[in-house]
């Protein structure tokens, strides 16, 4: 018999499952496809943004003075005491300096705008020129220094747009400003000074050293990630000596030696939920124990490494436990068969196969400890530390406190620094996260 009219035959339903089941399939690839575009447009769009506005901070414009070190002003008794040296009065040789080029600068109000030229730590970097080599004394020198952070960010164009460095350097004339006086960083008068300045060839653009050689400073052109990237580096030494050894210690044990009862259960959930508990308990623990109850220093990196430490292990147990579990069972009954201890087995033989993968998670942690701020501030890191840290005990801050402080200061130009600093706290995350990619693919063994 034929099939009634209005039926299809069950090779017509058959098909038209399958060409719904494959529409499906193509609608779901296209939801995957769009969230990858999707996903990925916004890390261009945040890395464009970073870049865009950090860019600068890698580039100072400097002022040449030529300094006459008096010895009379540096070192009167002619003793180059170090102390004597460090205490000189090296603010009247840089005001010396800008008073004779720009003689016509007689009144009170204009020796201040061509004062406000040259940042206020220009003495500093006399200073240290000074007691670096102090046969300097007595001689007349040429030395670079930062311009203020205002006209920096005139010549970077971030205060006018309408007006550029080639502008300012080869016009006679005024300057040609699009914005009114009232709404610019500098006046009419100073913006003459600079012009002056930089058509007498004094002022160029260079590569920010200070950023990368200083510690934090009030002064935008003077403030640098270094003290910052070294109080980071102790904190990450400090929670690495604790954190690895301990995590991978309690791995082995639950993973090897204890018994599977009750108590080993509520341990590994316990240890699961404290990877997934906010930072800023970790903190608020450490606030409580390390330095009220211990009494540790406020602000030390120490601190800041045991209270990293608390918050990295659950991640380095979990990584640790998961390279033991992936190591084949026929290693450990070899080892054993030829008359090897447990404790043999697992030190000689399956360590060293799970190693790589402990280190892999050991890395993961240390990144996602470098990148913690919330902890860090509850232990009083945001401190403004202007030294950089000699040792795990001194006051000292981390690079993302260090951001932190940036983005809340009003300065245009610490905008600048905060992209930077996030450039080069994204950059070492990348690169631990790349160290870790590249030991599991050099060291992963297939079973």
């Amino acid at each position: 018999m034929t099939a009634e009219s209005g039926t299809k035959s069950p090779t017509e339903r058959m098909r038209a499952t399958l060409r719904r089941r494959y529409a499906a399939e193509r609608r779901f690839q296209a939801y995957g496809i769009v969230a990858i575009v999707v996903a990925l447009s916004m890390l261009v769009t945040l890395f464009v943004t970073i870049i865009g506005n950090g860019a600068g901070a890698f580039v100072q414009h400097t002022a040449r003075l030529d300094i006459s070190v008096y010895p009379q002003d540096i070192d009167p008794g002619r003793e180059a005491d170090l102390d004597a040296l460090a205490r000189a009065n090296y603010q009247s040789l840089v005001n010396d300096a800008l008073y004779s080029m720009f003689p016509e600068a007689t009144s009170r109000q204009d020796r201040r705008a061509v004062r406000d030229l040259i940042s206020p730590g220009a003495k500093f970097v006399i200073r240290d020129m000074v007691m670096d080599d102090p046969s300097l004394i007595g001689q007349r020198v040429s030395v670079r220094v930062p311009l203020s952070s205002q006209y920096d960010q005139v010549l970077k164009g971030n205060v006018d747009p309408a007006v550029d460095f080639r502008v300012m350097r080869e016009s006679s004339t005024e300057i040609p400003w699009s914005l009114p006086e009232g709404e610019r960083l500098i006046s009419d008068t100073q913006a003459g000074y600079l012009q002056q300045l930089i058509r007498q060839g004094e002022v160029e653009g260079s590569f920010n050293r200070w950023f990368f050689t200083n510690g934090d400073s009030r002064q935008p052109e003077l403030a640098g990630i270094w003290g910052a990237a070294v109080g980071s580096m102790f904190t990450l030494m400090v929670t690495l000596l604790l954190s690895f050894p301990i995590g991978v210690s309690a791995a082995i044990y639950l993973e090897e030696f204890a018994p599977k009862n009750r108590l080993t259960d509520i341990i590994e959930v316990n240890i699961n939920n404290l990877a997934a508990v906010p930072s800023i308990v970790f903190g608020l623990l450490g606030l409580a124990v390390f330095l009220q109850f211990f009494g540790l220093p406020r602000s030390a990196p120490l601190v800041g490494g045991l209270v990293l430490t608390l918050m990295t292990l659950p991640t380095i147990i979990i990584a640790s436990r998961a390279a033991l579990k992936s190591v084949p069972p026929s290693i450990r009954e070899a080892a054993l068969g030829v008359g090897a201890s447990k404790l043999q087995c697992i030190v000689h033989h399956v360590l060293p196969l799970a190693m790589p993968g402990m280190l892999t998670g050991t890395i993961i942690g240390m990144a996602q400890a470098l990148g913690e701020t919330a902890p860090l501030l509850m232990i009083g890191m945001v401190a403004f530390v202007v030294d950089v840290p000699g040792s795990p005990l001194d006051p000292s801050t981390v690079l993302p406190v260090q951001i932190y402080l940036w983005a809340d200061s009003p300065e245009r130009a610490f905008t600048e620094r905060t992209s930077a600093a996030i450039m080069c706290l994204l950059g070492f995350l990348i690169l631990m996260n790349a160290v870790a990619v590249l030991l599991r693919k050099r060291f992963e063994r297939r079973w």
